[in-house]
């Protein structure tokens, strides 16, 4: 009872509490409610003063505000006012500026602009507004001669900075050692900074105004300092160059063995660009001569009959001179198109610099194709000529242009297609030049008119000039493996790029050639020893040069067995030349049944053949000796080889004839008949292939 007493008093007392809350609660909302009421009446009140306030007040800004546009309207109009009579008198106020000129008069530039700027406003006024006025005459006749004036003065800046760059400096841009990229490093200073800034502003002005005969003017006037500088570029080279004495301008390529004692000395400008070239023609030069020497024992001082002569002429010393002087010039050319270039971006719009550089370089341009073409024409009468040696200058020139056609692209690409195509044009004329050249040459070896072969059996001209010929070719495999890469009897043998092997195929084709060829002309040899002994030196010289130079290891690419093939040829040519010993070896063979003795008392019949065998045996060594001291073997060591040969075919065979039969009482004058010991034979051979014993 206890505990439900106690819990209704606690629920008691919780609900007297709550009670209470709630009282207090209901006497706060009656508060708020009365608070919000009054609040409700402030509001309503103040929105009915404030209209009040609105309907005073919003006429009076109305009428402020149409008088504000009043004011405004009349200040406009009397501006306007005060323009259009700036327009009538604008004519009068610039007369004489206009007619003084832009630098001339005291007449500044910004004053100049000024002036034709008041003319072009007046101008687009009476346009629009009084289109059969007077006073539009007036003001278009003044903007128009300003605009001329202005186009005059332009003209007159670049012509007062037209000086082209001299030989000196251009070539001091060229730099052929130079390994790293081949941009332009330094610019001459073509045009001071004043007076670009100058011809800035008038270009910016009169593209503005539509008047665009400025581009014109700025691209014949630089394209006339291009072409003046390549003239002058030219003349020094032919200046520098010297004469020789066929007339013609002796090259510094070859002046290690052309030049004389008194040539000019080069200024320092140019030396490093000469050296480069000298070096180079002293490599292929002393290669060529190396080769030809060492082999045949002869020098390249002379000239011979073969239309495959290599040597060099009075006319390949032009070649090599024009050679020199138009890579030079297409390299300042380049040179030239980068300084135009820098100087053009500043002056000209971007829109408008295609246009103008093409009349820039136009006219040297077509000058530097027609040059090529020149080459290109000389070359070719040297092919049909068969001067094959004046030709390759062809590769030197299309190498260079081929290493500078990047950067020539880079230079043009974003102005001028056609000048693009130019440079491609000249390359493409080279290129098939180089290509009819080298078929043209195993073509020529096939064709080889020259009969007159060496009386001495020595290695044939058309030999030596051929690998000579070859050798020159290792310089410019990279560049000849271009052109053959383009002929597809070439490329479908070996994958593009290639060039050793494509230049192998190429050796292979010209050797197999001139071996055909070879054979062919040693027909016309009567005597066979002779005949082989021309095979002989012709093979083991060609091994020996293909050996001491990379011409072998080109060749062994296209044809493995090349050395195998030569090695059996000379062995089977020292076989054909060693039957010239048949017959003598006839009178000295042990196995004649006619000399089997039955006593010691010899018979008629037996001294008679032994008379015989002695006799023909004099006969024959005397012969073989007078015939073959006339041949000739220039390799020392394939000579000392065959002369071993000779001595071990013959000297055993004649010592056991001569210790059987010497001392037999065969005749009563043995001098007659046993005239040469078998050290005397041995004596006899080593004077073979030896004129002058």
């Amino acid at each position: 009872m206890n505990l439900v007493e106690e819990k209704k008093v606690e629920i008691s007392t919780k609900l007297e509490k709550e009670q209470a809350n709630l009282h207090l609660l209901q006497e706060r909302l009656a508060k708020s409610a009365q608070i919000t009421k009054g609040i409700g009446h402030i509001l309503n009140t103040f929105e009915q003063r404030l209209s009040r306030l609105e309907d005073t007040i919003l006429p009076v800004y109305n009428d402020t505000e149409n008088l504000e546009k009043a004011r405004s309207n009349i200040d406009h109009t009397l501006q306007l006012l005060d323009n259009v009579i700036n327009y009538y008198e604008v004519s009068s106020e610039v007369e004489n500026i206009i007619e003084k000129g832009p630098g001339e008069g005291g007449i500044d530039l910004d004053t100049y602009l000024n002036a034709l700027n008041r003319l072009a406003s007046a101008q687009k006024y009476f346009e629009k507004n009084i289109p059969q006025s007077m006073e539009l005459i007036n003001v278009s006749s003044f903007f128009h001669k300003g605009s001329d004036k202005l186009n005059a003065e332009f003209k007159t800046i670049l012509d007062k900075y037209n000086t082209p760059i001299l030989p000196v400096v251009l070539l001091d841009i060229i730099s052929f050692d130079d390994p790293g990229p081949k941009e332009l490093k330094v610019s001459p200073k073509q045009i001071p900074e004043e007076a670009k800034a100058q011809l800035i502003r008038i270009a910016s002005w009169l593209l503005d105004h539509g008047r665009d005969e400025y581009l014109t003017v700025y691209g014949k006037v630089r394209g006339g300092v291009l072409q003046r500088s390549l003239t002058l570029l030219r003349n020094h080279q032919k200046s520098i160059s010297g004469g020789s004495v066929h007339g013609t301008t002796s090259s510094p390529m070859l002046k290690p063995k052309f030049g004389t004692r008194h040539e000019a000395t080069r200024k320092p400008s140019t030396r490093r660009l000469h050296q480069v070239f000298e070096r180079k023609a002293n490599r292929m030069f002393l290669k060529a001569s190396q080769t030809f020497e060492h082999s045949t024992g002869l020098t390249l001082g002379g000239r011979r009959a073969s239309h495959l002569d290599t040597s060099y002429t009075g006319e390949e010393i032009d070649n090599e001179q024009e050679m020199e002087n138009y890579l030079v010039c297409v390299i300042a050319l380049h040179k030239l198109m980068q300084i135009e270039q820098q100087l053009m971006k500043d002056i000209i719009t971007a829109a408008h610099q295609p246009r103008v550089f093409e009349l820039i370089v136009r006219e040297a341009m077509d000058t530097i194709v027609q040059e090529g073409e020149n080459i290109v024409a000389r070359a070719k009468k040297c092919i049909t000529r068969h001067d094959f040696a004046t030709v390759l200058v062809i590769f030197p020139i299309l190498k260079q242009l081929r290493c500078l056609k990047p950067d020539f692209e880079r230079t043009v690409e974003q102005y001028d297609l056609n000048v693009k195509l130019k440079f491609d044009q000249i390359l493409q004329m080279l290129h098939s030049t180089g290509s009819k050249a080298l078929e043209d040459f195993i073509e020529s070896i096939r064709s080889d008119s020259v009969t007159q072969l060496p009386s001495d059996g020595t290695v044939h001209e058309m030999t030596s000039n051929v690998i000579m010929f070859l050798e020159q070719l290792l310089d410019y495999m990279d560049t000849i493996g271009i052109v053959l890469e383009q002929d597809p009897n070439y490329a479908k043998k070996f994958k593009a790029g290639d060039c050793k092997a494509l230049l192998g195929l190429y050796i292979k084709k010209v050797l197999v050639q001139l071996n055909h060829t070879l054979i062919s002309k040693s027909e016309q040899y009567s005597d066979s020893a002779l005949k082989a002994l021309f095979r002989l030196n012709n093979n083991n010289y060609i091994l020996k040069s293909l050996q001491r130079s990379n011409l072998m290891e080109l060749y062994l690419i296209s044809e493995p067995n090349c050395e195998e093939y030569y090695y059996s040829s000379i062995q089977e040519n020292k076989k054909a030349y060693s039957q010239s010993w048949n017959k003598l070896l006839n009178y000295i063979s042990g196995d004649d049944p006619a000399l089997h003795f039955h006593g010691d008392r010899l018979k008629d019949k037996e001294r008679a053949v032994l008379k015989e065998k002695f006799a023909g045996f004099n006969k024959e060594i005397e012969e073989i000796s007078k015939v073959q001291r006339g041949y000739s073997i220039p390799d020392i060591e394939l000579r000392e080889s065959i002369k071993r040969d000779n001595k071990e075919l013959i000297i055993p065979k004649y010592n056991a004839f001569y210790n059987r039969y010497a001392s037999m009482q065969f005749t009563k004058n043995p001098e007659k008949y046993i005239k040469h010991k078998p050290d005397e034979v041995s004596a006899i051979i080593d004077r073979f292939f030896d004129v002058a014993a």
